[in-house]
């Protein structure tokens, strides 16, 4: 049977992430080791988890056969996928997406003063200012480039920083940026700092119309809107209209099935042990 075939020997697997800093990281050490545990034993599989720039490099990797999954950016999944950006000419036809694991939403932070109407496209009243647009190998910095993009918004008209999630914080609090963009899973600590700082009179998070939902998703097709409670921030008394993109396990195509499924299993299973 597979099971005494594959037990005799051991299959190593890597799970490429991102930095030690944000998230990808630990969520693939979680994944790793609860599937390394569960199936060891029976299954002869086991799973680490690499820290990488990404997930640029991680389609990088999987690309060259380096690994054989990986946390990606939906963004970067779709670009790779249809051969577009900086995937033109190159689609990565191996990709293979396993499931969500938790959303990335969009959460692009100005002061009031240039929030006129509450809506995304209020980043125009940011022209010539200083905007922190993400890391400059980051993936924020991508999506966010995109959205802009796609709604008519030239955000090389701003004076672009390109700063972290904590420093970007920090600098819109002391004033040297009068906007953020950080999409991470909230509550977002460093929109949690501003807002605790700044207080909710003096910045917004801002919304996005279905009409934007749907010139941002005519190129790429991986965002949704998202709903961000009131109270989500100190001092947050109105509901904030995002939108979302999915952070995905994907593996690449070569990858024996039977792998992938017990891997989807174990995953399901211990949703628990991975939520904490």
């Amino acid at each position: 049977s597979l099971v005494s075939t594959a037990s005799a020997k051991e299959d190593k697997y890597v799970i490429a992430t991102a930095s030690t800093g944000g998230t990808y990281y630990p969520v693939g050490v979680g994944i790793a080791t609860i599937a390394s545990l569960k199936l060891a034993k029976t299954n002869g599989l086991t799973f680490s988890a690499i820290t990488s720039a990404g997930s640029n490099e991680n389609i990088d990797m999987l690309d060259k056969g380096e690994v054989n999954f990986a946390i990606l950016q939906g963004l970067f999944g779709s670009m790779a996928w249809q051969g577009k950006a900086k995937y033109e000419g190159s689609p990565k036809k191996n990709l293979r997406s396993i499931s969500m694991l938790w959303q990335n939403v969009e959460q692009f932070t100005i002061k009031n003063e240039f929030a006129k109407t509450g809506n995304i496209k209020d980043l125009k009243n940011l022209y010539g200012e200083r905007f922190s647009i993400g890391g400059r190998s980051s993936g924020s910095r991508v999506s966010s480039e995109t959205i802009l993009s796609s709604l008519g918004i030239d955000y090389n008209k701003m004076d672009l920083q390109y700063l972290g999630y904590s420093p970007s914080s920090t600098a819109l609090q002391d004033g040297k940026v009068m906007g953020m963009s950080t999409p991470s899973g909230p509550p977002t600590s460093a929109v949690t700092n501003a807002f605790a700082s700044i207080g909710n009179d003096d910045i917004k998070v801002l919304d996005f119309s279905k009409e934007d939902l749907a010139a941002i998703n005519a190129n790429y097709p991986v965002w949704t809107p998202f709903n961000i409670k009131a109270g989500t921030y100190p001092g947050q008394t109105v509901d904030i209209n995002t939108i979302a993109q999915p952070n995905l396990l994907v593996v690449s195509a070569d990858t024996p099935e039977e792998t992938v499924y017990l891997l989807t299993k174990t995953i399901y299973e211990n949703l628990p042990f991975l939520n904490t």
